[in-house]
């Protein structure tokens, strides 16, 4: 009697076995928390490498190990092309830089924040309801770094300003006075995306506390006196009302006046260096802010580097090298820093405090297009999605990822990354090509 053979064992279609769902966003929520961790300070100098620069390997390697481990591909053409743009700027500025060598450690933050990282938060991201876990971190860590920013203004604690220690600063310190203001705008965005188009699903609570949060994070905002942070929120706060419906955005726009009349002409809130600050950002030949001649001055120097080299720049990591040969008699030696636990120290002005001119004066053409061409691409395809399927149940995700591609975009033209926060750049970029590439639409 003959034994038939066995039939060959079926294929398992669920091996391997899919990670848990909230297990992979562990290091997503560690990047995006843990800016808020001070640097230590070692003779005199603080570290350069943060816990959240850390993390955020730890997400690129995790990320890396489940694409090997499900052999799958990942990314989209398109997606693969808008990541790949930045690289080939940066990658061009550093072999044709005078010191490549120096050049390199550029090379590497560029390719982390505008290539990995937000890489690997749109592998990480699986639906909508990860990326609220992740837009729910950006708002607990900018209601603690405001609440940490109120107190120093309010006990006088804080970074130095026009010669009193009330800048809000939070933890980064007063040689990140961006910081703040950036986790706090970050936070604002999405608060105010989850508020004004909560999902139908959502519990109760969700829609009046996140718009709470919105509303109080304006007032550490403001007490940053960052008026860089502050244009961008305007514009894309403005931006996420309107496409709301001009009826809603009507409603919150009178809230958000009355609101702005409590704080600071009835409370008083900062109200005559606010405004004093407000004044500075366009006078610039009537009695100028020091600060803002020494800006214009660097977006020259940054400029007239372009002119010498329009094509590939002068490298990465060389605008500090080449500025003094470019910028005018009128650029200080530096800005001066004190406050929220340090000693008075000047501040060496490294970049031009402007993200485009930076490019341009450091990669040329060849880098501000790629640059420009992929976070442009990135901000389109979202608020082009966003009009035709933005009152889905993801349209709250969709409504905050256009808002903080917006914000970033318009920031840029007064600052530029450096500093602990600089990985949350990374975070929201990748947020943004998530909803950007159609993720909400094929976790579905």
């Amino acid at each position: 009697m003959t034994t038939a053979p066995a039939a060959p064992l079926a294929r398992n279609p669920v091996w391997p076995p899919r990670t848990p769902r909230y297990l992979g966003l562990l290091p997503l929520v560690a990047t995006v928390l843990l800016p808020a961790v001070p640097l230590p300070v070692a003779d005199g100098e603080a570290v350069t490498v943060a816990p959240a620069d850390i993390a955020s390997v730890l997400l690129v390697v995790w990320c890396a190990v489940e694409v090997l481990r499900r052999r799958a591909r990942p990314l989209t053409p398109v997606a693969a092309a808008v990541l790949a743009l930045p690289v080939v700027g940066c990658a061009v500025a550093t072999v044709t830089a005078a010191d490549p060598q120096a050049a390199l450690p550029g090379f590497v933050r560029y390719l982390q924040v505008f290539v990995l990282v937000p890489a690997a938060v749109v592998l990480v991201l699986r639906d909508a309801g990860a990326f609220r876990v992740a837009a729910g971190a950006l708002v607990v860590l900018a209601l603690v770094e405001g609440a940490v920013g109120t107190y120093q203004f309010a006990t006088g604690t804080g970074a130095s300003y026009m010669g009193q220690d009330i800048r809000a600063v939070g933890t980064f310190g007063p040689t990140d006075v961006m910081g703040m203001a950036t986790v706090v705008s970050y936070g604002l965005l999405a608060a105010l995306a989850l508020a004004l188009r909560t999902r139908p699903d959502a519990p109760a609570w969700l829609r009046p506390c996140a718009l709470t949060a919105a509303v109080v994070l304006v007032v550490p905002l403001a007490l940053s006196f960052s008026r860089g942070a502050w244009v961008a929120t305007a514009a894309a706060a403005l931006a996420v009302v309107m496409l709301t419906g001009l009826r809603q955005a009507l409603r919150v726009l009178a809230g958000v006046a009355a609101a702005g009349v409590v704080l600071v002409g009835g409370l008083g809130v900062g109200s005559e260096m606010i405004s004093d600050r407000l004044g500075s950002i366009t006078r610039v030949t009537d009695a100028p802010d020091r600060s803002v001649t020494d800006r214009y001055a660097m977006w020259a120097a940054a400029a007239a580097m372009w002119r010498d080299e329009p094509v590939a720049g002068v490298g990465l990591k060389g605008f500090p090298t080449h500025r003094d040969g470019h910028a005018s008699i009128g650029l200080s030696s530096g800005s001066d820093t004190a406050g929220a636990g340090r000693e008075f120290e000047k501040q060496p002005l490294l970049s031009p405090h402007n993200m485009y001119l930076l490019v341009l004066g450091e990669q040329g053409l060849i880098g501000l297009t790629a640059f420009a061409g992929s976070l442009a691409t990135v901000l389109v395809l979202g608020l082009r999605r966003l009009v035709r399927t933005g009152r889905t149940t993801a349209g709250d995700c969709g409504l905050a990822a256009v808002g903080l591609m917006l914000w970033q975009t318009v920031d840029f033209l007064y600052a530029d990354i450096g500093g602990p926060s600089t990985v949350l750049t990374g975070v929201v970029l990748g947020l943004a090509m998530w909803w950007a590439f159609g993720g909400a639409r094929r976790s579905a």
